[in-house]
């Protein structure tokens, strides 16, 4: 159970964060949530989708394996990818919001789980230097955070954007690996390229001034990373 507290260099000052990667950390998923903030990072190694949360919201994930709490890009050694999505970078951390005085706008702060496996007095990297200021692990995270915050701040007029130039739609992968072994995707949208193709000048310059139309060329082309999915799963599958 988690037991969150606002970080300080004062209570927290000997707290480590081991950032090594495994299941034990919770890095054994199948997929995990992505924002626009990262897509150009994440497009360039997993294969982008949609899909809607519980409250029925549109969301952004990473497929990272095939099968239920399978990570194809993790193994012994660690996460063998060249960028880790953020959400699994983030670490214990995560940002909450605070009154600096009263009656002031909230700002941002770190929270800290005390409970997350990856905090540890004996092991893994410093949160703070010796004589104060920051670690360069933790500032580190702080932009991980950044990554985080302002993405989910952008996704939601993103997604209705996307939905407003009907660019949103249903998509079925089928992912053959044998003859006789098959993986059918269903429960996925994505952005079609056809009509994102077909949007008139006004619309793309919509797009782009909003920042968007980037984002959706990179969910576009983030699903050539299904091949490499397979090729991943090949691998393991022939070294079982």
């Amino acid at each position: 159970m988690a037991r969150l507290a606002l970080l300080n260099n004062i209570e927290h000052q000997d707290l480590r964060v081991i950032t090594r990667h495994a299941g034990a950390f919770g890095d054994d998923i199948n997929q995990v949530l992505v924002f626009p903030t990262e897509f150009e990072e994440i497009q360039r190694e997993y294969p982008i989708f949609f899909s809607k949360d519980s409250r029925g919201e549109w969301i952004a994930v990473a497929l990272l394996g095939l099968d239920r709490n399978e990570n194809l890009f993790l193994d012994d050694s660690g996460w063998r990818a060249r960028y880790v999505p953020a959400v699994q970078q983030r670490g214990p951390f995560s940002i909450g919001l605070q009154e600096q005085q009263a009656g002031t706008r909230a700002e941002p702060v770190i929270h800290i789980d005390l409970e997350h496996p990856r905090v540890s007095r004996t092991e893994g990297e410093p949160l703070f230097l010796k004589h104060g200021g920051n670690a360069p692990y933790l500032e580190r995270v702080s932009r991980v955070l950044r990554v985080i915050h302002q993405g989910i701040e952008v996704s939601k007029p993103m997604f209705a954007a996307f939905a407003e130039h009907g660019l949103i739609e249903p998509v079925a992968v089928e992912v053959k690996l044998s003859d006789t072994e098959q993986y059918n995707l269903t429960n996925f949208s994505t952005i079609g390229a056809a009509n994102l193709n077909a949007l008139d000048g006004a619309a793309l310059e919509r797009l782009n001034k909003a920042g968007f139309l980037r984002a959706a060329f990179a969910v576009v082309s983030s699903i050539s990373n299904v091949s490499r999915l397979i090729e991943l799963k090949n691998r393991r599958r022939a070294g079982a």
